[in-house]
C-alpha cells in the first residue's frame, strides 16, 4: 500500500477520533476490522499516528491554536479540516516528514473530503507553522 493510501486511511480513523471524542485500544482494533486491513505495515503506521497524536495532544493543540487567525478559535475548525492539520503536525515534526510532502498530502485529502475553502485554510496555518518552527531548515514556499 502506498503511503497516500496510508495517510487516507490514518485522516479517516483520525476523523472518527475526533467525531467520538475516544482514542481506545478498542476503538482502534474496531477500525482496523471494520476496514479490514490485514497489512502489519500499514497497521504500525496507523497506531502511531494514533499514539502520537494521543502523546503530543497538548502541544499539537498549542501549536494550531498559535496559528489561527485573530478571530479564529479551535471550535470553529471542522472536523475534517482539524483531522488532517493534525496529522500533518505530527508527521512534520515527530516523524520528521519533509513539510512539502506532509502538506501536500493533507491538501489533497482535504480537496477530496473537505470544502473548496479547506485546502487553502489548511496550506495557511501549516505554512505559518512551517515558518515559525524552520522545519527543515528551509523557509516555507508556496
Amino acid at each position: 500500500m502506498q503511503r497516500s493510501a496510508m495517510r487516507e486511511l490514518a485522516f479517516k480513523l483520525v476523523y472518527e477520533m475526533e467525531i467520538q471524542k475516544e482514542n481506545t485500544a478498542e476503538q482502534f482494533e474496531i477500525f482496523i476490522e471494520n476496514n479490514q486491513i490485514t497489512n502489519e505495515k500499514v497497521k504500525l503506521y496507523l497506531r502511531d499516528i494514533k499514539n502520537g497524536l494521543e502523546e503530543h495532544a497538548d502541544d499539537i493543540y498549542l501549536l494550531i491554536s498559535h496559528n489561527l487567525k485573530e478571530n479564529w478559535s479551535m471550535n470553529r475548525i471542522s472536523k475534517i479540516n482539524i483531522s488532517l492539520i493534525k496529522i500533518a503536525i505530527y508527521e512534520m515534526i515527530y516523524n520528521h516528514i519533509p513539510y512539502k510532502v506532509a502538506i501536500n498530502e493533507v491538501v489533497e485529502l482535504a480537496k477530496k473530503y473537505a470544502d473548496e475553502s479547506a485546502p487553502v485554510f489548511i496550506n495557511g496555518i501549516l505554512a505559518s507553522i512551517v515558518k515559525e518552527k524552520r522545519l527543515n531548515g528551509e523557509d516555507y514556499e508556496n
